[in-house]
């Protein structure tokens, strides 16, 4: 009866997959760091799922809203993204399990993203090496503390989820060919890193 049981939660963790809806699957019938979702194949699907969700609702956001100009367009974001943040603080406390997979208190981190690619649109890297060098290696040193100094009993995403993508955001906007931190992430080695990082995460998921 157990092996029934776990073969239709698969079951339905496939469909919920299938229609993009793995991440409420998942918050409604699992904890990411409880023992037993080491054994759901599929629990990395979520990440995947809010991705999608966002793919989905972003672009009828600017088909709504486009007319109004961009100067609106990021006052309303910025509205989102306060939010979301907030959101997101009270539920990494409050209400972690759905803190942690939905779309409305993840939204802001995908939002840091947005700000940056408008950015970049409208205008230019900064001209200053040095001041690209100095944003460049502040964003992967949030991102390297985040990978040490964070664990599962870090509340997030919270505020605490701000170090990482912020220090993401900096590295997108500020490592131009000339900084340091191009020519780290731009090396053959961490190049092939990353060609074989998600086939890695799947096979130790």
């Amino acid at each position: 009866l157990e092996l029934l049981e776990c073969g239709k939660e698969e079951l339905k963790s496939i469909a919920a997959t299938a229609t993009f809806t793995s991440n409420i699957f998942f918050w409604l019938n699992s904890d990411y760091f409880s023992l037993g979702s080491e054994i759901k194949p599929l629990l990395h699907t979520w990440s995947l799922a809010v991705e999608e969700q966002y793919y989905i609702l972003f672009p009828i956001f600017l088909m709504f809203t486009w007319r109004l100009g961009i100067k609106w367009i990021l006052i309303l974001l910025s509205i989102v993204f306060v939010i979301s943040l907030g959101v997101a603080q009270w539920g990494a406390y409050n209400a972690s399990n759905a803190a942690f997979f939905l779309l409305p208190t993840r939204g802001w981190e995908l939002l840091v993203g947005v700000f940056a690619a408008f950015y970049l649109k409208y205008n230019t890297y900064l001209k200053s090496l040095f001041l690209n060098q100095i944003l460049s290696l502040l964003g992967l040193g949030m991102i390297v503390y985040s990978i040490i100094a964070f664990d599962e009993s870090t509340p997030f995403p919270s505020l605490y989820a701000l170090i990482p993508t912020i220090g993401t955001g900096l590295i997108i906007l500020s490592s131009t060919k000339q900084t340091l931190i191009h020519s780290l992430l731009g090396s053959k080695v961490l190049v092939g890193i990353g060609l074989i990082s998600y086939s890695a995460y799947l096979w130790h998921q």
